[in-house]
């Protein structure tokens, strides 16, 4: 940088940091006077970037709007603000219901605020003096901010499965799963009962609720009924069950397994052991004498002799 444009930029950072006073109040609209804006094009008229014209004043910051034709309607910044307080209270549910997950069944109700609102501004359904706020607000700009915010959200809730716990609509929770979690909360409070006693009684007496609430998982999970809440709760039952309180129950599964091996390890002795009595039959067969001959052939036979 040679001496010259040195000294330039040097002037134009005194002039803005020394000569101009801006404030945090008056920053919106603060620009600077007529003989420093001067200065500040003469300084900077070797720029290779900033070519000012001859009566150009410049400005330290933006226009706070543009002209009215290209401003969103107030019924499209109304729905935009809507959608912002609706998004911001489901990111802000789910947080709270990360862990333990139960993202499904406490905020199913404010995704649905959220999803109702997004529709709302991406239909061609008209508003409020025959217009739509789709392209104002989607797709006015190459990053599509609002579909992309809205398609994370989605994306979320998606992954969890949350529509197989909760009704069309957004209206409850399904019948499933009301029952999946009165059984777990059964069950919960079992162990609560006896987890600072005897874990020995724990296995005994919360064995029927615990077995009760895996079949009832396990159809679930056959049937594609079931949500994140749901796994990561029966996830949590089950290490408590074998990992913190050491119970475990034979699977009534492992009886006909173990019967089948059984026989499986016996099939070998049963074949030698008959092929070794069939050999054993083929030795002792008995020698049978020859049939006498008849009364009247020895008679013929004595007379010749004879």
């Amino acid at each position: 940088m040679s001496l010259y444009k040195s000294s330039s930029f040097l002037v134009v950072l005194v002039l803005l940091y020394g000569g101009v006073n801006v404030t945090a109040s008056d920053s919106a609209d603060t620009t600077l006077s007529p003989a420093a804006a001067a200065a500040v094009v003469a300084a900077a008229a070797n720029s290779p970037v900033f070519k000012p014209g001859e009566d150009s004043l410049f400005s330290l910051s933006l226009l706070s709007s543009f002209p009215e034709d290209l401003e969103i309607s107030g019924y499209c910044g109304e729905q935009l603000k809507i959608f912002g307080q609706r998004y911001s209270a489901y990111v802000s549910c789910l947080v709270t219901a990360a862990r333990p997950v139960e993202v499904c069944q406490k905020c199913f109700s404010t995704y649905g605020s959220l999803t109702y609102t997004y529709v709302n501004i991406s239909s061609d359904q008209m508003g409020p003096g025959n217009e739509s706020c789709r392209d104002s607000l989607l797709r006015s700009d190459r990053l599509m901010l609002v579909y992309l915010l809205y398609s994370n959200m989605k994306d979320i809730w998606s992954k969890s499965d949350c529509d197989k716990c909760i009704t069309k609509g957004f209206q409850s929770l399904t019948n499933d799963t009301l029952y999946f979690l009165n059984a777990y909360n059964q069950t919960i409070a079992c162990f609560k009962k006896y987890q600072q006693g005897n874990h020995t009684d724990l296995c005994k007496d919360c064995k029927t609720s615990y077995r009760g609430l895996n079949e009832l998982f396990s159809r679930m999970e056959a049937n594609q009924t079931m949500c994140i809440d749901i796994e990561d709760a029966m996830n949590m039952t089950r290490r408590l069950w074998s990992k913190n309180f050491n119970c475990s129950f034979p699977r009534e599964e492992t009886v006909p397994v173990i019967a089948v091996s059984s026989f499986m390890l016996f099939l070998p002795i049963i074949f030698y052991l008959s092929s070794f009595l069939h050999s054993e039959q083929k030795k002792r067969k008995l020698i049978h004498p020859k049939r006498a001959k008849s009364y009247t052939s020895l008679m013929n036979i004595q007379n010749k002799l004879s």
